[in-house]
């Protein structure tokens, strides 16, 4: 196999581990806490990679500057801490499914605010996706209304959490061409930062208290850190540069398979015909989407 396929691959697994770790830490810290303490240790990593390897900083003006903090505020505080939310509500293996929305929603923004256009595979795609999210979000029928409640909730924090990930990449590609991704994922890293700061202070929490009289997993929380966002990154932008971006993106989204499967092995989440029917509509609708 070809070093970009296993780049790309890596990058899907590298992020399906990290999902399994974080399902685990949010057992003992809530989602804001959770993300801050995962982007302080990103932003550390990237400091330190960017500093060893002399990367010159990007050429932005005030406005690129802004967007690419922007960006970071709106995926990584709010997406994410969404996202941590979901998932301990859904679990990892239908949290990584409805992560699958994340092609349909970048290339319908694309549409949208890009003048980009959409193909008839591609609208295929999207179906396909969605069918795949409308499947495993449905409660068996023996569920309680308490259990219908809980799935409800963490279904519309996770589409949420995926559509203002998908926003925020849109809104920043105008700005991408040319610069250097450390640098563009540390600034998205700090703007994350700075956007959670401002959310624990207008909650009016001091975001080292929250930390005061709960159970710390710090080694996990570093291995998530490290794993899930700086590993995963670099292998992502490895798989583009040596593989072609179509087979890159379609290998990309395999870690909804990655969840589930992990999920099963480590959570001992169960692995019904209703998951793996998800799991096979959203990767088909991806692929549709991406080779159109």
């Amino acid at each position: 196999m070809l070093l970009g396929e296993m780049l790309s691959i890596g990058s899907a697994l590298a992020w399906a581990t990290a999902v399994i770790i974080y399902k685990r830490l949010g057992e003992t810290l809530p989602p804001l806490t959770l993300n801050l303490v995962k982007n302080l240790l990103v932003l550390g990593m990237l400091v330190l990679t960017v500093q060893v390897l002399g990367t010159a900083p990007p050429q932005l003006d005030a406005l690129g500057l802004g967007v690419t903090l922007l960006s970071g505020v709106i995926g990584m505080a709010c997406a994410d801490s969404l996202y941590f939310a979901a998932l301990n509500r859904l679990g990892a293996s239908r949290a990584g499914i409805i992560g699958n929305l994340y092609s349909p929603f970048v290339i319908g923004l694309s549409v949208l605010f890009l003048g980009e256009s959409m193909r008839p595979l591609q609208w295929l795609g999207f179906a396909l996706v969605s069918a795949g999210v409308l499947v495993v979000s449905r409660a068996r029928g023996h569920a309680t209304e308490l259990d219908r409640r809980r799935l409800r909730q963490g279904v519309a924090l996770g589409v949420a959490a995926i559509f203002l990930m998908a926003a925020a990449i849109v809104l920043i590609k105008p700005w991408l061409g040319g610069q250097p991704v450390l640098w563009i994922v540390l600034l998205r890293t700090l703007g994350g930062l700075l956007g959670l700061l401002v959310l624990f202070a207008w909650r009016r929490e001091a975001p080292w208290r929250t930390l005061s009289g709960r159970r710390v997993r710090w080694p996990l929380l570093l291995l998530a850190a490290f794993v899930g966002l700086y590993l995963a990154v670099l292998m992502w932008i490895g798989g583009y540069k040596y593989a072609p971006a179509t087979v890159a993106a379609i290998l990309n989204e395999t870690s909804s398979a990655f969840i589930i499967l992990l999920a099963a092995l480590l959570l001992r989440e169960p692995l019904g015909a209703r998951k793996l029917l998800g799991v096979a509509c959203t990767l088909a609708g991806v692929a549709c989407l991406l080779l159109a």
